[in-house]
C-alpha cells in the first residue's frame, strides 16, 4: 500500500491577495515617487524596483488564480496613504526613506506569511525564493541612495 498522500490545492487568498495589494500599492508608490526626482540615474533605480514589484504582482497574481482563487485588483487602503506619504514629502530623502519603510513593511508581511500554514507550499517556495529576497535587496538599494548625494 502506498503511503504517499495527495495534498489538496487549496491555499489562503485572503493572504496571498493581502500580499499582492501590497505589491500594487508598491507599483503606485514607485511610479509617483521617480515623478519626484531629476536625477536619471536615481530615477533609473526605482524603475527597476518598481518594474521588480510588477513581476511580483504578476507572480502573486498567477498563483491566486493557480489555485482557484479570484485576485485583488486595487491596492486598497495602503496605495492611498502610501500615496499621501509620497506626495506631501519635503525633500528627496524623505521619499526616499518612505519608499524604505514601505519596503520593510512588505519584509514583515512576508516574513509573517511564511509562518501562516494555510498558505500552499508551492507559495510559500515564492515568496521565500523570489518575493521575500526582493523586498530585503530592496531595502539595500534604498539604503544606498539614502547614503549618496541624493539628500
Amino acid at each position: 500500500m502506498s503511503t504517499a498522500t495527495y495534498e489538496p490545492m487549496t491555499c489562503d487568498f485572503d493572504a496571498l491577495n493581502a500580499l499582492l495589494c501590497g505589491e500594487l500599492s508598491a507599483v503606485e508608490t514607485y511610479t509617483q515617487a521617480m515623478g519626484r526626482f531629476d536625477d536619471q540615474a536615481l530615477i533609473a533605480d526605482l524603475q527597476k524596483i518598481r518594474d521588480e514589484h510588477s513581476r511580483s504582482v504578476r507572480e502573486l497574481r498567477d498563483h491566486v488564480i493557480m489555485f482557484g482563487g479570484v485576485p485583488a485588483e486595487s491596492p486598497g487602503p495602503w496605495g492611498a496613504f502610501t500615496a499621501a506619504v509620497i506626495a506631501t514629502a519635503l525633500g528627496p530623502a524623505t521619499v526616499l526613506a518612505a519608499l524604505r519603510q514601505g519596503e520593510e513593511h512588505g519584509r514583515s508581511a512576508y516574513e509573517e506569511s511564511l509562518n501562516n500554514d494555510d498558505i500552499h507550499p508551492e507559495c510559500h517556495r515564492m515568496i521565500r525564493t523570489d518575493l521575500l529576497y526582493a523586498c530585503i535587496r530592496h531595502v539595500e538599494v534604498l539604503n544606498q541612495l539614502l547614503g549618496g548625494s541624493h539628500h
